[in-house]
C-alpha cells in the first residue's frame, strides 16, 4: 500500500424531490380533495474517522462521490423515497480543508467522529399541505432544495507522540528500527527515507508512538529537496527528537538548519519541547566525541545526548528523556507477557 496523506475530493449532496400535484380520483368521491405528497431528502456527504486506516490512498482511486437525490412526491399521499447518504472513511488525525487549502473545516482526531460536508436538499411540499378551510383545492407544490457541489482537500496528519527530525542520513531511520519493530527503509545515500514511518517504542513498562518523516534541508521551506510539507505529521507530537550527525564536520551548522526551517514553517511547530542528540558515536573516538558534543552545545544552549543507533549505545537515555515529556494520558502501558507453565 502506498502511502499518501493529501488528496483533493469533489463532493456533491443530493437535491430534494419535488412535492406533488395530485387530486383524489375515485368512483362516488366528487370532491376528493388534493392528496399530493411530499418530495423526499437528498442525501448528505458525511466523513467519517475509522479504526484501521493510515492513509489516504483510496481518495486516488475516486475522487467524485455524488450523493442520491430525493424521489418526487406522488399522489395518494405518498412521499417520495429519501436519498441514500454517503460516508467518507477517513484515517484517524485527517484535516478537513476548504478548496484554499488554508480554511480548516474540521480537524478529526478520534476514531468515530463524524463531520456533514454537505447536507441533503430538503424535499418540497405536495398540495396536501397547502390545503386549508379557505383554500380546500390547492394548485401548488414546492419544489425541492438544490444540491450542494463544492470541492475539499483532505490531509493527513499522523498521530505520533515523539516526532523525529534532522539532515539526511542523520540516522533516524535507524533509530526507528533499532527501538522498534518498525522496519524502514536504510541505506547510505541521503533521502532514504520517502514518506512517513511510525514505531511503537517501550521503556519502563509504558510504549508510545515515534514518527519518522523524510529529511530537511536547507531551503526546504521554498520547496528544495522533498520541501517540508512532511512537517505536518509532526505538529501533534508532544516532544520533537532531533538527530544530528555526529561525523559531520560541520555539527553546529548541521543542527541550525533544521531549527531555521521550523521557523521558516511557522505555527507552533518551533516553540515545541525538543531533545537534541548527536547520533553516529560508534564511528567517533573519545577525542572526537568530545570536540563534537562541545560544538553542539555551544550552538543548542543546553545538554546535548549521545547515542548510536547501530551500537544501541546511549539508547535508553534518550527514551527515557522522551517519556518524561510525553504526559501521562498518552502513554499506554506494554502488555505483560504471560509465562507458560511447564508441565509434564
Amino acid at each position: 500500500m502506498k502511502f499518501l496523506d493529501l488528496a483533493k475530493v469533489y463532493i456533491r449532496s443530493g437535491a430534494g424531490g419535488n412535492g406533488c400535484v395530485s387530486f383524489r380520483r375515485e368512483k362516488f368521491m366528487e370532491y376528493g380533495g388534493p392528496d399530493g405528497g411530499d418530495g423526499g431528502r437528498g442525501g448528505s456527504v458525511w466523513v467519517e474517522v475509522t479504526e484501521g486506516l493510515n492513509t489516504l490512498i483510496d481518495f486516488r482511486y475516486q475522487q467524485h462521490f455524488f450523493a442520491k437525490n430525493g424521489q418526487s412526491g406522488m399522489g395518494r399521499q405518498r412521499t417520495g423515497k429519501d436519498g441514500d447518504d454517503i460516508i467518507l472513511r477517513v484515517p484517524v488525525g485527517t484535516e478537513i480543508m476548504d478548496e484554499d487549502q488554508e480554511t480548516v473545516l474540521a480537524d478529526l482526531t478520534e476514531v468515530g467522529e463524524r463531520f456533514l460536508l454537505a447536507k441533503g436538499g430538503n424535499g418540497g411540499f405536495g398540495n396536501l399541505h397547502f390545503k386549508s378551510a379557505t383554500n380546500q383545492a390547492p394548485r401548488r407544490a414546492n419544489s425541492g432544495q438544490d444540491a450542494i457541489e463544492r470541492t475539499i482537500w483532505l490531509r493527513l496528519k499522523l498521530i505520533a507522540d515523539v516526532g523525529l527530525l534532522g539532515l539526511p542520513n542523520a540516522g533516524k531511520s535507524t533509530f526507528l528500527s533499532a527501538t522498534s519493530n518498525a522496519r524502514p527503509k536504510i541505506a547510505d545515500y541521503p533521502f532514504t527515507t520517502l514518506h512517513p514511518n511510525l514505531g511503537v517504542v517501550g521503556i519502563d513498562g509504558v510504549e508510545f508512538v515515534v514518527a519518522d518523516i523524510p529529511g530537511l534541508i536547507a531551503g526546504a521551506h521554498e520547496g528544495r529537496g522533498i520541501g517540508d510539507r512532511f512537517l505536518g505529521h509532526v505538529e501533534r507530537c508532544a516532544v520533537l527528537l532531533h538527530l544530528v550527525d555526529g561525523t559531520s564536520e560541520t555539527v553546529a551548522e548541521d543542527y541550525q538548519t533544521i531549527i531555521n526551517e521550523l521557523e521558516a514553517y511557522g505555527g507552533e511547530l518551533a516553540e515545541k519541547p525538543r531533545i537534541t542528540a548527536l547520533n553516529k558515536i560508534d564511528s567517533l573516538d573519545d577525542e572526537e566525541r568530545a570536540e563534537a558534543k562541545a560544538a553542539l552545545e555551544a550552538a543548542v544552549g543546553g545538554p546535548v545526548f549521545m547515542m548510536s543507533g547501530v551500537s544501541r549505545e546511549g539508547l535508553n537515555e534518550v527514551l527515557r528523556s522522551m517519556r518524561t515529556q510525553i504526559d501521562e494520558d498518552r502513554l499506554r502501558q506494554q502488555p505483560q507477557e504471560e509465562q507458560d507453565t511447564w508441565q509434564p
